[in-house]
């Protein structure tokens, strides 16, 4: 038996006695309830079932609920097997589906399956870089801070290039991907530990990357495609490094879970001015403690100062990457990470930056002589 009581939102007597039949101790509240239960810091019963019977689709709440309070089981109870329901449902996050007939035997089974998988998924951190503009390194900070992350703790650490159709992390780690982010969109609904391996590609350097798509995209997808995916991927990862399009405005919408959110800038006013309206919706959205401003190709001496670009954004630099354009061109043609080599002092400003994003121990790479392997043959990828 739960130690707490189960919260029912009917207004069906009938549903009401069959829940109290399993034995289980159950309270009915209103459907409003749901809202209030949704909110962050709320308090959760073990177990909340739904009654869809008479709804239009799954409410907004439920998926609001699930994202904010991920071990609440939650049992949706329906009139039949509508497999878009279903999907929709599992979007959601919803644990368990039952159907009309409704019989005790099958609410406390689905309860029972509830209560065995109500043990909190450990959830990884995960880190949203976005470049105020482009041309200001944001792949690169990505690159180099996910990799810096997998030598601290070889296989924690996973990348996701959110630039669906056009994204370069694969470039600049020298990968060459059969599957995309393209692919896990498409198919959120069948993500597990199997399917999602088959898409990740070990690179290189150790770290794990799910790359964009070589295909035109084919269909917008939504947010809650995006979330459930960042959702999975921080379950199953001890760091999540996101190189996120500043002009997708649905990726840009998904970054609820994410631990911190880093704007990249540079020192040219159409970069500032635009980090300035970034930074005013993404703080108005997720709140200033999760917005980090960093600085690439820093210049003490440039007309705007760094003081400049904190007051123009509203946001603390909270770290700067001096100026080294010909190294960070040179990394990505050979599609060698900078951290790898640390003899140089970018490289060591990317191994800093992971480690106080991450509040690990990352230690300084030693000098490692580069792979053999010319520019001209990476123009010419391999064919899958």
């Amino acid at each position: 038996m739960l130690s707490a009581v189960i919260k029912l939102i009917t207004s069906d007597a009938q549903l009401t006695q069959l829940v109290r039949d399993t034995g289980e101790p159950c309270n009915v509240v209103p459907r409003d309830a749901l809202s209030a239960l949704a909110q962050p810091g709320a308090a959760q019963p073990p177990v909340l079932i739904v009654d869809l019977r008479g709804q239009e689709g799954i409410p907004p709440a439920i998926t609001l609920l699930k994202r904010n309070h991920p071990a609440t089981g939650v049992l949706l109870v329906a009139a039949k097997l509508d497999p878009a329901l279903m999907l929709e449902a599992m979007r959601a996050g919803v644990n368990e589906f039952v159907t009309e007939p409704l019989t005790v035997a099958d609410l406390q089974v689905a309860i029972k399956r509830l209560v065995g998988n109500l043990t909190p998924v450990a959830q990884g951190d995960t880190f949203a870089v976005i470049g105020a503009k482009g041309g200001v390194g944001a792949t690169t900070v990505a690159v180099n801070a996910a990799t810096a992350l997998a030598k601290a703790e070889p296989g924690s650490t996973l990348l996701v290039d959110l630039n669906v159709a056009c994204g370069d992390a694969a470039v600049f780690l020298g990968a060459e991907p059969r599957f995309s982010v393209m692919d896990a969109l498409e198919n959120v609904q069948r993500l597990d530990a199997a399917f999602f391996s088959g898409l990740v590609v070990r690179t290189k350097s150790g770290l794990d990357l799910l790359g964009a798509s070589g295909r035109p995209v084919t269909g917008n997808f939504d947010t809650a495609r995006i979330r459930t995916l960042l959702d999975f991927a921080a379950r199953t990862n001890r760091f999540t490094v996101l190189d996120v399009p500043r002009s997708d405005t649905v990726a840009l919408d998904s970054l609820d879970s994410v631990s911190k959110i880093v704007l990249v800038v540079n020192q040219e006013l159409a970069t500032v001015r635009t980090a300035a309206r970034m930074a005013a919706s993404l703080r108005q959205r997720y709140g200033q403690s999760r917005l980090h401003l960093v600085l690439t190709r820093t210049d003490r001496r440039a007309e705007i100062g760094h003081e400049d670009v904190e007051r123009t954004v509203g946001v603390e630099i909270a770290h700067t990457f001096p100026s080294d354009y010909r190294l960070a061109l040179q990394a990505m043609n050979k599609g060698r990470p900078l951290v790898l080599d640390g003899q140089h002092e970018l490289s060591k400003a990317f191994t800093v930056f992971a480690r106080e994003l991450a509040g690990v121990r990352v230690a300084a790479p030693q000098a490692e002589k580069a792979r053999a392997g010319g520019l001209f043959g990476r123009l010419t990828p391999r064919k899958a």
